[in-house]
Formats: C-alpha cells, structure tokens, sequence
C-alpha cells in the first residue's frame, strides 16, 4: 500500500493526522452499520456555505477536514462545491468538479465511504468515477431529468431531498396548507421517476429536506412525522444540523444564534430523528451525533 499525499493540518485548533495508507479496497454502503442511525459529516469545499463558509475552502483544508470527519467515526463524509444557502449564487460546472473530485479522490483513497453533495449529473458521474459512493441531490422539485437514468446506470445508493425552487427562490416557496402531507405528496411522484427508470428501491434514500423551503415551524412538523417518510417504503435521512429554525429557537434577545451555536440543538435532534427510525443524518460536528446516535439505538433497544 502506498502513502497519500495529503499533509496534516498546522493551524491552531488542529491535531496531527495518522499516517494515511491507501485502503486496500473502496468501501461500500453494505459495509456500513446497520444497529443504529448512521452519521454523515460535512465538507463544504465552498466560500460561502451557511454554517462554515470559507473554513475548507482550499483543497488541502478539505481534504484535512474531510479525514478528521473519517477518523471521528462518520460513517459517511459528504463532500459538496455548491453552497445551498438561501439566496447562494449558482457555480458554474467546471469550478464545481474542480472543487470536489480532488477531495473525493483523497478521501476514497484513504478508505472514506464518500457522498457527493450535487445537483448536477455531469458532477454525480465524475464523482462517481472518483469513488463516490452515494449522490445526494438537494434539489427536489426542480430535479433535473438526466438524473434517474444515470443513478440507475450507475447502480449508487441517492438521496432524493425535498425542496421547491433553487437558492433565489425557495424562501419564498415556503407556503404550505399541510406542510407534512404536501411534501409527501411531492416527494413520492419523484421517487417514483427513479424507480421507474431502473433505481433499486433500497438504493433510493428519502430527506424531507429540513430548512430548504420551509420556515420555522414547518421543520419541526416534518421532524414530528418521520413515519410518514419511512411508511413511503424507504430508508430516510434527516438534515437538521446548524440550521435557521434552530438559531430561531435558541435566539437571545432577539438575535438568532450563530450557526456554531446551535450544535448542541444539533445533537438532541439527533438523537430524536435517530429514535424515530432515520437511517442517517446529516451533521457537521460528528463525534457528539455519534455519541447521540448510539444512545438511541440503546435506548431503541437496537
């Protein structure tokens, strides 16, 4: 097995990596736990990203930061070049893939199992031949129509996310007589296009798409009723972390708290949405949801 070329992190709050070696072969979702919640940890390789914008913006920061995600113990690192954020510019193509697959391509090498955060198949199909495990694609009704056939090609596991618009408009999408019910009802047609096009229905992983056009209480609604996503016969993943309706809820003389700040919120919906069945969630601070992870499935008794 030969060495990675990825240098160890230097700054101030960072701790020296372990020797890396080439894993012997790449992971795959059937290797993964199946006796509690799964953790999947971030890596924005983005500017401008809601809760940690600029932190790994360099390849090699997001290599580092990706690798210390791994060793905590995230099942998964998710890698994305594209900030979602309300209101967040559109990347083009060719700056995405130069974000992502170097980072991906590391971290595959180092024996990560790796989802890539993109809209786009062009993205998904590089990513894929980078080692990319699983595609999660936040972009809901606005889906684009390359997509079901090339998942179903390519035989990965997908994220299909709920969500109403692009980051410009979504905010104001986020108009709802039932919110539960509505997004139910927009999420199983979609399902259905992959299924229909050859994805096998273990391999299509459904998000309610916690803060992407929805407000407020609408997040804790769907958070209330992640039964009514498993009962739609697949496997969930839950997306609260650092997110607005958690700053508005610990907000402090009227001031929301900071993305940073709500880490803690974080982690009891963790173990919340772990409790009521979720297959993953989605998170940036990995040690303390692993820890909530595995409390729920103890306390499941799993």
């Amino acid at each position: 097995m030969d060495t990675l070329g990825v240098a160890p992190g230097t700054g101030p709050n960072t701790l020296p990596l372990p020797v890396i070696r080439r894993a012997t072969r790449a992971r795959t979702v059937a290797d993964l736990p199946t006796g509690r919640t799964l953790v999947m940890g971030v890596v924005n390789v983005t500017p401008d990203s809601f809760s940690d914008g600029g932190d790994h913006n360099t390849r090699g920061a997001a290599i580092d930061h990706g690798l210390r995600l791994h060793f905590a113990g995230a099942d998964i690192v998710d890698v994305g070049g594209e900030s979602t954020r309300p209101g967040a510019a559109e990347v083009p193509v060719n700056t995405e893939l130069d974000r992502v697959i170097p980072v991906i391509t590391a971290l595959v090498r180092a024996g990560a199992l790796v989802s890539v955060d993109t809209r786009r198949p062009q993205v998904a199909a590089a990513a894929i031949d980078a080692g990319a495990a699983i595609v999660n694609d936040v972009s809901g009704t606005a889906l684009h129509p390359d997509m079901p056939a090339l998942i179903a090609q390519r035989g990965v596991h997908y994220v299909l996310q709920h969500s109403r618009g692009d980051s410009r408009t979504m905010t104001a999408r986020a108009q709802y007589d039932d919110v539960v019910e509505e997004v139910v009802a927009e999420l199983a047609p979609l399902a259905a296009r992959f299924v229909d096009a050859g994805v096998e229905q273990d391999k299509l992983i459904l998000d309610p798409g916690i803060g992407f056009a929805k407000a407020g209480e609408q997040n804790w609604q769907l958070l209330r009723s992640l039964d009514r996503f498993t009962a739609l016969g697949h496997r969930v993943l839950v997306g609260t972390s650092r997110k607005t309706f958690l700053g508005e809820l610990l907000a402090s003389s009227g001031k929301s708290a900071a993305p940073k700040e709500r880490d803690d919120a974080t982690v009891a919906t963790t173990a919340l949405a772990a409790a009521a069945g979720a297959w993953a969630v989605r998170v940036h601070d990995v040690k303390a949801n692993l820890d909530a992870v595995k409390v729920a499935a103890a306390w499941s008794g799993r």
